[in-house]
């Protein structure tokens, strides 16, 4: 497709942007010592306490035995515990630790400082916009807009 008079196609646009802001952000808590999925987990966790594996899934969109590695990473250096569900042994319940939540407090600081950086020159008005026309793109390709 060529370019138009006004710019690149849009997809293309907000495909590059989207990679570019993602890397932006793994590097940034890479830099305090996380990753995407840890802080993904971590921020899963400290909204809810405790959930199952299969909940965890779903909501960080990590699946199998890719979450299950990333979960046993995150045992291992103490940031959660997993334990049987007492009234489902086939369900694993995943907890954070004091580790894990002084790990989502260093992470938290990293995305409040990243989301900072996005909203650099945006007045509120370009901010509301801007949430509009992407809520607007996702519902033009039929994503799901209540989940973010």
């Amino acid at each position: 497709m060529p370019e138009s008079e006004s710019g690149p196609p849009l997809g293309r646009l907000l495909t590059t942007t989207a990679r570019e802001v993602s890397r932006a952000f793994d590097t940034a808590l890479a830099a305090a010592g996380g990753s995407r999925s840890t802080w993904l987990v971590l921020l899963a966790l400290t909204t809810r306490r405790t959930a199952s594996q299969r909940e965890l899934a779903v909501e960080v969109g990590i699946q199998g035995a890719t979450l299950t590695h990333h979960l046993n990473g995150m045992e291992a250096d103490g940031l959660l515990t997993r334990r049987r569900d007492p009234e489902n042994r086939r369900v694993h319940l995943v907890e954070l630790t004091d580790a894990g939540r002084d790990a989502f407090a260093r992470l938290r600081g990293v995305a409040q400082d990243h989301d900072r950086r996005l909203h650099a020159g945006l007045d509120p008005d370009d901010l509301a916009a801007a949430r509009r026309v992407l809520t607007l793109l996702r519902t033009n390709v039929g994503a799901d807009t209540e989940r973010v």
